[in-house]
């Protein structure tokens, strides 16, 4: 039983949390998280502010460093935090902008039209989160600035210099008591700050790292704006059109821009943003997008014939297969669902974002009759592969409607799907000893037969009718495409279980390419996990000691001694129940490694250059990111 609290209640024990007190006590309220992502979204509330300058029309280079001292400075050309005295509270504006929560100039004073930073929360929350933070400001002349430590200044805004120059320096040092790791990683920053640059063109944004021996340095700048992005997402694929076709509207201060352009490929990829936040969720912004497309190539196809009366109108999936599109809208009032804005909410943006895409595309498609029936021919295809999905999925469903268990699934008893996990074994031996080790009543095993289709390369009606891949969606629960309902996933974890080699991480990145492309949800929402078996068994009498990996073993030897056996599995499938139970199932022994989606778009290019069809890109991958690959032995 849970101990009771006092039972006194009254006036005394209210706490009144004062300046940035609230944001220590509780940091995840302000930024999320205190680890890795909480860590480098500090670095975006800076930077965030920049391009809002940079939006406003008075900004064009920011320069993030990441010094050798652990800090981040983030420097930009912009306006200047205004210095002088602030009438309500008698201080520097600066101070009070650093210093006080719901502070700036974002809230209809005029300062900024469109803003990224809705709630004035940006630089006051990085302060209280950094041991230290400096502030250098040029501005009407003069270069001041002012010190703070947790939030607390501990300096005068004090006048250091003359400039001719204006602009914004912000450097901070992240406070170890509050993160879990203090140190930041380049690529998690140069992914983020390339995407802002491809979505704000002609601005520079300079990421250096100093920490590195040489400097490491990257300088986005895009002048073709979001249209580069769109180049940029479908390199390495075989394109319909020569150029993206590009959109722009806008209607009072509400402005909207799409980029889009179609390949030979068969997933689609639609990036949305709102003032530049990456609107993972869509909105309504999106949902215009969507339908403004949908009805303007049905319309383009009826008017010159080449869907017949008798046809069917094509739905939004088959306009979508192939389709790469980038849509961005800035508006002066930008109403999210919830402070971490995944979702635009803006009814207004929906019927601008229709209108202009239903003019433009229309407009598009009379003017280039070529083009626009290589785009209706490709979407009456992909209606047709659909048809024949939906009778490749009709197969494995039961007349009554209901979709019936794989016959090889060894299911759990459970009904509590929060304790409910599923191991997806590469092969039947390994399949056994897993059925054989695990827990009955929370633990289920669906082998696999060999690897599983490269769906990346692989036309949706002939994926749903692999064997293996219609197997999951089956014992998954959820379903997929229209019929995707995450509600209904049957497991809390999909514990990707492969073997410890080259073979076992081709299935696992296979497996992941499916999940990605047919059932990301289940990524997004934490649901899929890889396990990590061991790759050697070392025993002296009783003594059992399982290595991980090459390194483990030889350190354990080397702190050991010799006289040890060693077996190296070859595969899961040497192992014995007991084994495997022990060293990969048992959740109280075990290591699984949780797959997150961090970037998408990242997570998109990635997958297009491991798992497409183009081998160059791949080539150079592995080239650039391998030390041991022979370049002249490549055969991919």
């Amino acid at each position: 039983m849970a101990e009771k609290a006092s039972s006194t209640y009254d006036e005394s024990q209210i706490q009144i949390l004062e300046g940035l007190d609230p944001v220590r006590k509780r940091p995840g309220m302000y930024i999320g998280s205190t680890d890795k992502r909480g860590l480098h979204h500090l670095v975006y509330e800076i930077v965030d502010n920049s391009v809002d300058e940079a939006m406003a029309g008075f900004c064009d280079r920011i320069e993030v460093t990441l010094t050798k001292e652990g800090s981040a400075r983030i420097k930009d050309n912009g306006r200047g935090i205004p210095t002088g005295i602030n009438e309500q509270t008698g201080k520097s504006t600066l101070e009070v902008a650093i210093s006080m929560l719901h502070a700036g100039g974002k809230f209809g004073g005029g300062g900024y039209k469109v803003s990224g930073g809705l709630h004035g929360v940006g630089v006051s929350v990085v302060n209280a989160l950094s041991t230290k933070l400096i502030a250098t400001i040029e501005r009407n002349g003069k270069i001041v600035t002012q010190e703070y430590k947790r939030g607390i200044p501990q300096t005068q805004v004090k006048e250091i210099g003359k400039t001719d120059k204006t602009g914004t320096t912000i450097e901070f040092f992240p406070d170890p008591e509050i993160f879990e790791s203090i140190e930041f990683d380049y690529d998690t920053l140069r992914v983020r700050f390339r995407e802002m640059a491809f979505l704000n063109k002609g601005i520079h944004i300079i990421l250096t790292d100093e920490r590195k021996d040489p400097i490491v340095k990257h300088d986005y700048h895009y002048e073709g704006g979001i249209v580069s992005f769109v180049e940029y997402l479908n390199k390495g694929k075989t394109t319909l059109l020569d150029a993206p076709i590009y959109m722009y509207g806008e209607k009072d201060m509400d402005i909207v821009e799409v980029a889009l352009q179609y390949n030979d490929r068969y997933d689609s990829t639609i990036f949305s943003f709102a003032n530049n936040i990456h609107t993972v969720e869509g909105g309504t912004h999106e949902t215009g997008l969507r339908s403004a497309l949908t009805k303007a190539i049905n319309d383009y196809a009826r008017k010159y014939n080449l869907l017949k009366e008798k046809d069917e109108n094509l739905t939004g999936d088959d306009v979508r297969e192939g389709l790469v599109a980038v849509i961005s809208v800035k508006l002066p009032d930008p109403q999210f669902e919830g402070q971490t804005k995944t979702k635009l909410g803006n009814s207004s943006m929906r019927a601008l974002t229709d209108n202009l895409v239903s003019t433009k595309l229309s407009e598009y498609l009379e003017e280039n009759p070529k083009e626009a029936k290589k785009i209706v021919e490709k979407c009456i295809l992909a209606r047709a592969a659909r048809d024949a999905a939906r009778q490749a999925r009709d197969v494995t469903r039961k007349k009554s409607g209901l979709f019936s268990m794989p016959a090889k699934l060894a299911d759990c008893t459970s009904k509590d799907v929060s304790e409910r996990e599923i191991f997806i074994v590469e092969g039947d031996s390994a399949g056994g000893s897993a059925k054989s080790g695990r827990n009955r009543r929370t633990q289920a095993i669906l082998p696999l037969r060999g690897k599983i289709l490269n769906v990346e390369k692989t036309r949706y009606d002939k994926a749903l009718g692999n064997a293996e891949i219609r197997a999951m969606i089956t014992a998954f629960g959820t379903g997929i495409g229209a019929e995707f309902d995450l509600s209904k996933l049957r497991y809390d974890k999909i514990i990707i279980m492969t073997d410890a080699d080259v073979d076992g991480s081709h299935i696992r990145i296979l497996l992941l390419t499916f999940f990605y492309r047919y059932l990301r949800p289940i990524i997004e929402n934490g649901h899929v996990y890889a396990a990590l078996p061991p790759l050697y068994r070392l025993s002296k009498g009783k003594q059992i000691f399982y290595a991980y990996s090459e390194e483990e073993r030889l350190n354990f030897l080397e702190k050991n001694g010799n006289g040890y056996e060693i077996q190296r599995y070859k595969g899961l499938g040497e192992m014995d129940a007991v084994q495997l139970k022990e060293t990969t199932m048992d959740p109280q022994k075990r290591t699984l490694m949780q797959v997150t989606l961090e970037n998408a778009i990242e997570a998109d290019e990635l997958f297009n250059i491991l798992m497409g069809e183009n081998v160059e890109p791949r080539r150079s991958f592995i080239e650039e990111n391998s030390k041991m690959v022979d370049k002249d032995s490549l055969d991919i």
